[in-house]
């Protein structure tokens, strides 16, 4: 066994001091933004959960979800978060909202610092985490996004020991909104990858089935995201941000639940965003089919990168999706030998430019003026650089080039527990 010697006990604890007070300064400001204390420029980002999430509540909490508002675009599984802040009584909805939202945070925190104190690891995740969501602004608070992200670092987290409750995070997550299906891509060959894949997929069905049997229109969501169009912030979106000042006759409304062009090629431009997301997970295909080297990080960078592709080539991209990317970011520096430090330092310039056009800036963005079209390329060409940069160092680090062949590393976690 490995101790570590006293000062260095010291020093992680010091660190562990420093992340918390900085994590308690900048999550007071955001709870005094979302309270309306401090006021941010632009639109109001809580008017979701004021008017939207609240409207959902009265809805799903007579036993059925919102068949009639194609802005209900979320799994089966989301009505839970929805329904969460009812469990507050003494609350009115909003700040019972606010108040669970900040204590998912506070436990992510707290899965980081702790998984950073182990042999092999390192609080750089933590640092990440409480600066990515402070970058974010108030946004990170107004969103059930934080809760889901949740669920993927416990899900990241737990994976490296025990392969089965990774899945069921993994699967009930993706009941919650999707994604966290992705996180099982870089689980290891052989036995860990069917335990995962297995418990995901027996957890996910169970979910689902208990939605169907008990709330008409659990799976209305998936007509409604299929209407989607190509929202403003989207990468795809800055071929209208740019057209629109070489006479493209379309129009910017909200639409669907967000603010999306509407017009001519809108349609095309939304069908190459979609192949490109197909391309995206014919490269993580390829990409498993190829890998033989597993260290102790490629569950965290494969599906980090996995989760960058989609954000990076979707229809529409909020700002509370960088908050995947930042916990997914935490994870993989929670780890000592990860490479993915570039691409997590990108995402976090990302977010936050992605402050300043939403909702700092948002209404140059919807313009289509200099200011917006800047800020989008600015954003949108950091999410591209990360995305190819972490698939890059995935590949590299697990695909043996051709007539060589790479030995596995050991794991850090092993390697400590050989001692």
């Amino acid at each position: 066994m490995k101790y570590r010697k006293p000062g260095e006990v010291c020093m992680a604890g010091a660190g562990g001091l420093r992340i918390l007070a900085v994590w308690t300064l900048t999550r007071a400001l955001l709870l005094l933004c979302v309270f309306r204390v401090l006021v941010t420029p632009g639109p109001d980002v809580t008017s979701d959960v004021t008017y939207i999430y609240q409207g959902w509540y009265e809805v799903l909490r007579t036993g059925t979800f919102p068949l009639d508002d194609v802005t209900w675009q979320y799994p089966p599984a989301a009505a839970l978060a929805v329904l969460a802040p009812g469990a507050v009584p003494f609350l009115g909805y909003a700040a019972a909202f606010y108040l669970l939202t900040c204590v998912a945070d506070a436990a992510v925190t707290g899965l980081l610092l702790y998984a950073g104190g182990r042999p092999g690891r390192t609080p750089r995740g933590a640092w990440v985490w409480t600066a990515g969501v402070a970058l974010l602004g108030p946004t990170a608070y107004a969103r059930y996004d934080l809760m889901v992200t949740a669920l993927a670092v416990a899900a990241l987290l737990a994976g490296a020991h025990r392969a089965r409750a990774a899945g069921v995070l993994a699967g009930f997550g993706a009941l919650v909104k999707v994604w966290p299906a992705l996180l099982l891509v870089g689980a290891e060959r052989g036995g860990p990858a069917r335990r995962a894949w297995g418990a995901a997929a027996a957890t996910a069905g169970a979910v689902a089935v208990m939605f169907a049997a008990a709330m008409p229109g659990a799976f209305a969501f998936l007509v409604f995201q299929r209407d989607r169009g190509t929202e403003v912030e989207s990468l795809g979106a800055l071929v209208f941000h740019v057209a629109r000042h070489l006479g493209w006759p379309g129009t910017v409304r909200l639409n669907y639940g967000s603010v999306e062009f509407l017009g001519p090629y809108v349609p095309v431009v939304s069908a190459a965003a979609q192949a490109l997301t197909v391309a995206a997970f014919g490269w993580l295909l390829l990409w498993r089919l190829r890998a033989r080297t597993w260290t102790v990080t490629t569950p965290a960078d494969a599906a980090f990168a996995a989760v960058l592709l989609f954000t990076a080539t979707s229809r529409v991209i909020s700002p509370q999706y960088m908050l995947w990317l930042v916990g997914l970011a935490a994870v993989c520096l929670a780890y000592r030998e990860s490479r993915m430090a570039v691409p997590a330092r990108l995402v976090l310039a990302a977010t936050s430019v992605t402050f300043l056009e939403f909702p700092v800036w948002f209404s140059h963005v919807v313009a289509s003026d200099a200011l917006g079209v800047t800020l989008l390329a600015v954003r949108n060409g950091l999410l591209v650089a990360a995305a190819v940069l972490a698939c890059r160092t995935l590949w590299r680090r697990t695909v043996p080039r051709p007539g060589a062949e790479l030995s596995p590393a050991p794991a850090a976690d092993s390697l400590a527990s050989a001692r």
